[in-house]
């Protein structure tokens, strides 16, 4: 008896670059859902032939909303996403989804919510390999006593997002939050 073997056909991958107040976004999506928004000189962005050939069309929402939220009129995201992670990471990306914007969770709080309390190094090295910034708030996670630590898109840009959310611009740092 022969057996006969089905593939699936290759995901179709598009990609923009957009600016923001924090430099150029790069925006991918994966057969038309954003699946990644890179920061440049972002930790653990991928090569730029892995984001697929230009093309704004399945842009234009996420650009919208985007564009919103940095004129500070918009403070929940509600644009579909294609995470491609472990079960791990997909749970944490989803924790970091309830942060409230203006607001921090430490690791290990996001670890406790998970049921993983002991899981806090996990829990920031998930959060290190979110794909999708600013969207998926990663930003809004610190150390726990308070203070800032790694961000793939750069401690800079943390705390200036950090202050931005919490009402002092982005430009005059991090007091403004604690």
């Amino acid at each position: 008896m022969a057996t006969t073997a089905t593939t699936t056909p290759p995901a179709t991958k598009r990609h923009t670059v957009v600016d923001s107040p924090y430099g150029p976004l790069t925006l991918v999506a994966t057969d038309g859902v954003l699946s990644a928004l890179y920061m440049t000189d972002q930790r653990h962005r991928p090569p730029q032939e892995a984001f697929g050939v230009p093309d704004p069309e399945p842009f234009g929402e996420a650009i919208r909303q985007l564009a919103a939220y940095f004129a500070g009129e918009l403070t929940t995201f509600e644009i579909p996403l294609c995470l491609d992670g472990t079960p791990f990471q997909r749970s944490v990306w989803a924790e970091l989804l309830k942060i409230p914007y203006g607001e921090t969770r430490t690791y290990g709080e996001l670890a406790e919510n998970l049921g993983k309390p002991g899981a806090s190094r996990a829990v920031g090295l998930a959060n290190g390999k979110n794909p999708v910034g600013i969207i998926v708030p990663c930003h809004r996670v610190i150390g726990a006593s308070g203070s800032l630590t790694g961000y793939g898109g750069g401690l800079d840009r943390k705390q200036r997002l950090l202050a931005f959310e919490s009402g002092g611009g982005g430009q005059s740092g991090v007091q403004a939050l604690f």
